[in-house]
This record gives C-alpha cells, sequence and structure tokens, in this order.
C-alpha cells in the first residue's frame, strides 16, 4: 500500500503493525487485512475494551480527507477514546482512495470498501468480543458521507456495480457463497444507529463546487490528477444519474418502505468545508420523510474537530474540542445500542 498524507494533524503517538498492544483499559489489533481488491489490502483496527464483559455494543468509523487524503491513523484518538471511556468495541477502517492503484479509484468503488467492511466486520466481530447485532457506524466528512451511504444506499447491491444498467454497489468483501444481490435480500448491512459527522451529502453539487477541478486544494495534497469521481470519461452534467446513486440527499427512503435506524447530525457553526446550510438540507428531507433524526451545532468550531491532535490551520485540539462531542456521540449511542 503507498504512503499516504495525513492532513491538518498531529499525532500524538506512534502506529503499531501486525501487532496488539494494550494498556491498562483496552487491547487493539493493528492492520488486520479483510479484502484485497486487485491486490491492494484493506485494513483495519479493532478496539475492544479490556474489562470482564464478554461483549460490547461495536462502533464502525470510517475516516475523513476528501476521498483523497489520510488513513484511519486520524481517528486512533477518537477510536481509543469511544474503546476507553464509551466500553465500545471499535473498527477504525481503512478504504481505497482515489488516488490509489495510479489514480483510477472511482466513488462507488470506494463505497464498495466501505460496504465491505461493514459485512467482514458482521461476520467477524464476535471474536474480539464485539456484538454483531448491535453495531453503529460513524465517520467525519468524507467518513460521514461513506456513513450515510450505508443507511441510503445498503440495500441498492449488485453484482455487476456501476457497470450494468443501473447503477448499484458490489462490496469488496462478501460472505462466502453469497451474491451482493442475496446480501440485499438479507438486509445485511442493516445497523443499529448511525452518526454523520458533518458530511458530504450531496455529490452533484460538491462536482458543481468544483471538487473535481485543479482548483480543489486537495487534489494536490492527495498527489492525484483531477478528474471526474467515477472517472475521466465521466461527470455530473452529462453522468447525473451515476453521481445521483452516490449521494444520500438523492436516495432517502420512504418509511412505509423502509425505516432508517437512529442518526446523529452535527457540524461546526464556523465549518466552511461542509456549511450547516449543508447539512440542515440533507437533515430537513429526513424528517420530512419521517426518519428518526437528532442534529446539534457546535457553535465556534470549524471542519474536521474529530481529528487526533491539535490542528494549526483550523485551531482546534482533541482534547478541548473533540472529547465533549463525543461524549453526547456516546449519549446517543447508548440511548439506541443494547448492552448484554
Amino acid at each position: 500500500m503507498k504512503t499516504r498524507i495525513i492532513l491538518f494533524a498531529a499525532l500524538s503517538f506512534g502506529v503499531l503493525t501486525n501487532v496488539e498492544a494494550q494498556n491498562s483499559t483496552y487491547q487493539v489489533q493493528k492492520d488486520i487485512v479483510f479484502a484485497s481488491p486487485e491486490g491492494f489490502d484493506l485494513t483495519m483496527d479493532i478496539y475492544t475494551p479490556d474489562t470482564d464483559k464478554e461483549q460490547y455494543p461495536v462502533v464502525v468509523i470510517w475516516h475523513g480527507g476528501g476521498w483523497l487524503i489520510n488513513t484511519n491513523e486520524i481517528m486512533d484518538e477518537m477510536s481509543q477514546y469511544l474503546a476507553e471511556i464509551g466500553e465500545f468495541v471499535v473498527c477504525n477502517v481503512n478504504y481505497r482512495l482515489l488516488g490509489d492503484q495510479n489514480n483510477t479509484v472511482t466513488l462507488n468503488e470506494i463505497v464498495e470498501d466501505v460496504f465491505g467492511s461493514l459485512l467482514w466486520i458482521k461476520a467477524n466481530i464476535a471474536s474480539y468480543k464485539g456484538d454483531p447485532e448491535q453495531i453503529a457506524i460513524t465517520g467525519d466528512s468524507a467518513g460521514g458521507h461513506l456513513t450515510a451511504m450505508v443507511i441510503a444506499q445498503g440495500h441498492a447491491l449488485e453484482s455487476d456495480g456501476f457497470d450494468g444498467l443501473s447503477y448499484g454497489f458490489n462490496p469488496t468483501w462478501l460472505p462466502e457463497g453469497k451474491t451482493a444481490e442475496e446480501v440485499a435480500n438479507n438486509n445485511g448491512l442493516k445497523v443499529q444507529a448511525a452518526i454523520p459527522s458533518y458530511g458530504v451529502f450531496n455529490m452533484i453539487l460538491r462536482a458543481e463546487q468544483g471538487f473535481e477541478t485543479a482548483k480543489n486544494g486537495f487534489w494536490e495534497w492527495g498527489g492525484a490528477k483531477p478528474r471526474g469521481l467515477f472517472g475521466a470519461s465521466f461527470n455530473a452534467n452529462e453522468h447525473p444519474e451515476m453521481y445521483k446513486a452516490a449521494s444520500p440527499i438523492h436516495n432517502i427512503a420512504d418509511t412505509s418502505d423502509t425505516k432508517y435506524p437512529p442518526m446523529f447530525f452535527h457540524v461546526g457553526s464556523e465549518d466552511s468545508t461542509t456549511p450547516p446550510e449543508t447539512v440542515v438540507a440533507y437533515v430537513s428531507k429526513l424528517k420530512e420523510a419521517g426518519h428518526p433524526v437528532e442534529y446539534k451545532v457546535y457553535e465556534g468550531l470549524k471542519h474536521a474537530y474529530l481529528d487526533n491532535g491539535c490542528n494549526d490551520y483550523f485551531q482546534q485540539c482533541f482534547d478541548e474540542d473533540a472529547v465533549p462531542v463525543i461524549n453526547d456521540m456516546i449519549e446517543f449511542l447508548n440511548k439506541h445500542l443494547i448492552r448484554n
């Protein structure tokens, strides 16, 4: 796997690889490979509280970074806090970035990595003392988008992915002997709660705002050549249905057909990357459709306030700015996840 850039973060500890680390309150197994699409290893770190309980509810995290930068390391402190203070089994997950595999990865493939990671977790988390029937998902920024995609499009699974007549997703990892369609029919991506943190929910709008052009600084940081999210031959004007398929705001289910799990959305009042009004646009539509939604704006916070360490660019630090938010997240999760 290629080296990636950790943007706007100051990591407060070293990274362990392929070993089990522990302290007095949790253990962590690093770099667990859950899938290898075209030989590209996808990994996650799993944190288990070190108490005498036999099982814990699970929190799955997908990191942010504009689908272009960062790894799951950016969420290490959050993962530790949720395991230690919240007493959750925490899965901190990597997925492919747009610049990976010679700048050929597409957004639908990233979604497929995320779907595959959740299916792997459901099949294997009991070995890490996690309860596969009590899973919450979360992610920030791009990870917030991916979290919302599980809820909005977790049923839209197709073996031919985006190559067929319709746009569906073929998870990178599938249970042995199961097809994408069979997983969808069994509601295989069902979760019990979701927390999309300052996420992106409208990919057409994001493209119109210039995300796919060279003017967007993320491409330079990510080291990838600017192009369409679904490849150089595609754009939102000529192929809107592709972008809609990857946009949670364009795929809100009717409650008579699908009941969403409880969701908690939050954003900083000073966030200019995913401004509160863009989050409210999605939250309002979910409420109008009758889905269970909570929403909170954190006054004075900018973007990426859940990241590790101190962020000089945004003038935010984990201990001061992230911890109060994560405490609210824990309170929300404790309302909706059952502990044995």
